[in-house]
């Protein structure tokens, strides 16, 4: 039986309204979602309207997936997003971390991150909220060293992080997992995304299996949630929380 919960990122169905993402979770058993700030949730009445239909169905709200990026930090947009994720009752809310990787990130660029990372934390700590950057290229958050290496110098306690691999550096992948695991909040799994990034390259079809097995060994108790599904079908969708269940 997995450690782990399992969730739906609503982007996996962007075309398709917030009721019915939340039919889809019900039906599959999934107890998790992740709301967009993309297309579901842009604005508080939005957060009250999911959070309603989450409520009736029994389905609880892991996170908003703002996509905030640090660099354009403004704190009144911040709080703002804040406030959506609050309504929602979400734990964290999901930001990248700049838009660049660490090794193309000048000390002054660091430095400014880290000071609008920490008005961030400050301010979403009074909402009693996390803050969790993708695990993501084009972000500073790129690598294991450059995400232990900020948060150390950022102190501060409800800032998390996200995993997801890219599903062609196992070795890294890993040691990722074994040298961020106390401040993992979420994981972004995706059946789809291992098939496109190994289309050119020796397959491993038990890539994200073997990543789930390890994560599963070290008792992790936060969500797995599936982002992306082939062809944005719910049938895929199915298929692929069926897979998760197995562990």
């Amino acid at each position: 039986m997995n450690s782990f919960k399992l969730g739906l990122c609503s982007v996996t169905f962007r075309k398709k309204s917030a009721a019915q993402v939340v039919l889809i979770a019900k039906k599959a058993g999934i107890r998790y979602i992740e709301w967009g700030g993309d297309i579901h949730v842009t604005n508080t009445e939005e957060a009250r309207i999911v959070k309603s239909l989450c409520d009736n169905e029994g389905i609880k709200i892991s996170s908003y997936g703002s996509y905030f990026k640090v660099n354009e930090f403004n704190e009144e947009n911040w709080v703002q997003i804040c406030q959506i994720a609050k309504i929602m009752d979400a734990a964290s809310i999901r930001i990248w971390l700049g838009n660049k990787n660490s090794e193309e990130t000048s000390e002054k660029e660091y430095r400014t991150l880290l000071e609008s990372t920490k008005k961030m934390c400050d301010i979403a700590a009074g909402y009693g909220l996390a803050v969790c950057p993708e695990c993501h290229d084009n972000t500073f958050n790129n690598n294991t060293d450059a995400f232990l290496r900020f948060k150390k110098d950022l102190q501060r306690d409800n800032f998390l992080t996200y995993f997801q691999s890219r599903y062609f550096r196992m070795e890294y992948d890993l040691d990722r997992i074994d040298r961020t695991f106390d401040y993992i909040k979420d994981v972004h799994a995706s059946y789809r995304d291992l098939k496109k990034e190994q289309r050119h390259r020796k397959k491993d079809r038990q890539y994200l299996d073997t990543l789930l097995k390890k994560l599963n060994c070290k008792g992790f108790d936060g969500i797995v949630m599936i982002e992306f599904v082939d062809f944005n079908s719910e049938l895929a969708f199915y298929r692929d929380v069926k897979k998760l269940k197995k562990y």
